[in-house]
């Protein structure tokens, strides 16, 4: 079975073009005229780094730049088309004299990469790729069948976003309905609504009760929904993107299982089974508490909702941290707020997020493996506290941005969360999932459709087995 999945994983990348190239700091299309580029740098070592995100283009020419001087070596950045990305890899691997050495991918596409021969196990003379140096989640990201295949580089997942300001206000609201149902009038009463009471416990009891405010369960937010005068301008208790399933695999993260936790292992298949579709008729409930239409309903609208006041909850990704931080700075952003775990589904039911990892991988097929993996092992751990501020993506390396607050509970929401599993007869599990849950959402048979998901993934599964 192994070696038919590393036949049919070499037939997928040499199956298409090589994808356009473009904007690097040396043309890819491995034409030189006269001597060539190549002759330019022949006496040192000379290493291609692939990436395919303009937005990396400055940290990773000054990242290329400074190794290069230290090491005295030359770096060269390619940025490439991100359409048949691992395609182009291939091609430039075996028809270019222009090998990529070293490149960034996903880590759902390290399967196929290492199959190919794209990916190679990494030589990690620096000794980071380690729980010292990154959490589990990144570390089983990187991992395939029980080999470090490339080096964390960032992530992305969600946390729980909320208006600080409205739970302040829903504790006052909470602390002054408690005293009035206890009957408590003390001594020197000040008058509220015509209704005595103390001043000094009001107070206090309303601190004791913002102090646990943020959720902890879904039901937590299902009695602040329940309990809470809305301010004026507020539409809701809670909203978010409930047609990405980035934002709602939090629900079955902790139960729905492909792949196990370093998404590779096909024989750990378990979706159909008595948690994951508890998890999934709650999810269906909060329908009725949240009404939202998931096909007209976007992140963008969702995050500028609760900019405006509009919401007291949201789920969002770790671009959310810059905005609202840029907000509150400007002045636009009228209350305070706080970013937070994801909840869990219920006391007995635990959540889980979903996580993706960009990472750096070392091309099977270069000459300059040991040079390739210290450059690797450089972006990742070196220059991993100056990523978020160059170009706002999260370093999963534990070292970076300890002294951003809400950049922390991302990361530590990402060290417990499940990756996106890299199998390539999984491939579109994620589109799978996301259908399943849109239909869940508007009242489709819970237990049927996990049970159709079920048989679709076991059968892909089994297909690539046999």
């Amino acid at each position: 079975m192994y070696l038919k999945k590393r036949l049919l994983a070499v037939a997928a990348v040499a199956a298409t073009a090589a994808a356009v190239l473009y904007g690097s700091t040396l043309e890819a299309d491995g034409n030189d005229s006269g001597e060539g580029i190549s002759a330019w740098f022949n006496h040192k070592e000379t290493i291609y780094f692939w990436y395919s995100d303009e937005s990396m283009t400055n940290f990773i020419n000054s990242a290329a730049v400074s190794f290069g001087e230290r090491e005295n070596v030359r770096v060269i950045p390619v940025l490439a088309s991100e359409r048949e990305y691992l395609e182009a890899l291939n091609q430039a691997s075996v028809h270019s004299e222009q090998v990529p050495d070293v490149y960034l991918i996903g880590h759902d596409s390290l399967e196929k990469a290492y199959l190919s021969g794209l990916a190679a196990p990494i030589q990690d003379e620096a000794g980071i790729c380690n729980g010292e140096h990154f959490p589990a989640a990144a570390l089983s990201a990187v991992s395939y069948q029980d080999k470090l295949v490339a080096y964390p580089f960032f992530f992305e997942t969600s946390a729980f976003v909320y208006n600080e300001t409205y739970l302040a206000e829903w504790a006052a609201q909470t602390a002054m309905s408690q005293l009035l149902s206890a009957g408590e009038v003390e001594e020197d009463p000040e008058n509220h609504d015509g209704i005595p009471v103390d001043e000094a416990q009001l107070q206090s009891l309303t601190e004791s009760i913002f102090a646990n405010a943020v959720p902890g369960t879904i039901d937590d937010i299902l009695n602040i929904a329940n309990t809470f005068e809305l301010p004026d301008g507020v539409e809701g208790i809670m909203k978010w993107d409930v047609s990405d399933i980035f934002y709602n695999y939090w629900l079955v993260g902790n139960y729905m299982i492909v792949g196990g936790d370093a998404g590779d292992k096909p024989e750990i298949i378990n979706i159909n089974n008595p948690e994951t579709i508890q998890c999934l008729q709650v999810y269906q409930a909060l329908n009725q508490f949240f009404s939202m239409e998931s096909d007209t309903i976007t992140y963008e609208s969702v995050i500028a909702d609760f900019c405006q006041g509009k919401i007291v909850f949201t789920i969002a990704t770790a671009d959310v941290a810059e905005k609202l931080a840029q907000e509150k700075e400007n002045g636009t952003l009228g209350f305070e707020y706080g970013i937070g775990r994801m909840p869990q589904v219920s006391e007995t039911l635990k959540s889980r997020s979903m996580s993706v990892t960009n990472v750096v991988a070392v091309n099977g097929y270069t000459e300059h493996a040991r040079l390739a993996n210290r450059f690797a092992a450089y972006l990742t751990d070196e220059c991993a506290d100056s990523l978020y501020e160059k170009t706002g993506k999260l370093a999963a390396n534990l070292v970076a941005d300890t002294d951003n607050e809400a950049l922390q509970v991302f990361k530590a929401e990402y060290a417990d969360s499940i990756p996106l599993p890299k199998m390539m007869e999984t491939g579109n599990f994620w589109m799978q999932l996301e259908g399943v849950f849109s239909k869940i959402w508007n009242g489709a048979d819970v237990t049927a459709l996990v049970q159709e998901l079920s048989d679709q993934i076991t059968m892909q599964v089994n297909a690539e087995m046999q």
